[in-house]
């Protein structure tokens, strides 16, 4: 099996225990009352005609690649700091076995800070968009590779998500990925310069795929992102926007690490 199947093998256990711990009804009458959606495709394509490029901002403690990023991470503080360098919006890692996080995490960020948040997790129950959004979620991670029948998957996935208020940055890797995307009409198009069946990365995988997504989409470039060269290799290729996580989390100052990149 790839790291990416042994997530999911997981995921699928641990959705079905979430499910019989706490009903959709309960997860959808606590989603009904939560404030409304921050705009996180809005916050992200405020960017599309300016020259500074617009971040998101990941909290990740752990990495199945890179290991022990910032484990004791004050999440709170961290996020105050994302906000404080500029980010746009804040990604937070809520899967609890690869990467140490928690929904609890999620809901710590969004009561810190302003910025729309994105739930980053391996999202394959439409219950989870419900829980994420329950949580205080803005928006949702969806990955095409994570579905064998990705087509019908994601348009439905995104058909819920936008009945709860919930914005999806859909993730893709390559040119089969994408036309997924495009065809379910995502509006926000992520690419992984991560294999995340060996979790190779290369900054090429945007240049080759930019090109592709049509200019009403926004492109959101993801991974192996560190420093305002790479920033600027990936927006001369035709992305808006970054969502970068283990450089910001490492760095000494956070913040500056995030000016320093909005600098590209």
């Amino acid at each position: 099996m790839s790291i990416l199947d042994d997530i999911l093998a997981h995921k699928r256990g641990e959705v079905t225990a979430a499910q019989r711990a706490v009903p959709l009804a309960q997860l959808q009458a606590k989603a009904r009352v939560q404030t409304p959606a921050r705009g996180f495709a809005r916050a992200l394509r405020a960017g599309t005609d300016e020259k500074t490029p617009r971040l998101i901002a990941e909290i990740k403690k752990v990495s199945p690649a890179k290991g022990a990023l910032n484990p004791d991470m004050d999440v709170r503080a961290m996020a105050a700091m994302y906000e404080a360098g500029g980010a746009s919006a804040i990604s937070v890692l809520t899967d609890e076995r690869y990467f140490k996080g928690h929904l609890d995490d999620l809901r710590a960020v969004r009561e810190t800070v302003l910025l729309p948040v994105l739930r980053k997790d391996f999202v394959i129950d439409a219950y989870q968009l419900v829980e994420g959004r329950a949580a205080g979620a803005d928006a949702a991670l969806l990955i095409v590779a994570a579905f064998e029948q990705p087509l019908a998957a994601i348009t439905s996935l995104l058909g819920v998500a936008h009945e709860i208020g919930l914005d999806c940055l859909v993730e893709v890797h390559d040119e089969a990925e994408l036309d997924v995307a495009l065809e379910a009409r995502a509006e926000l198009i992520g690419v992984n310069n991560r294999n995340l069946r060996t979790f190779e990365i290369s900054l090429e995988v945007t240049e080759q795929l930019a090109h592709l997504i049509p200019p009403d989409r926004v492109l959101v470039s993801e991974s192996g992102i560190s420093s305002a060269e790479d920033v600027h290799r990936v927006r001369v290729a035709g992305a808006s926007a970054m969502l970068v996580g283990s450089a910001i989390v490492s760095a000494a100052d956070p913040t500056a690490k995030i000016r320093e990149l909005l600098s590209g």
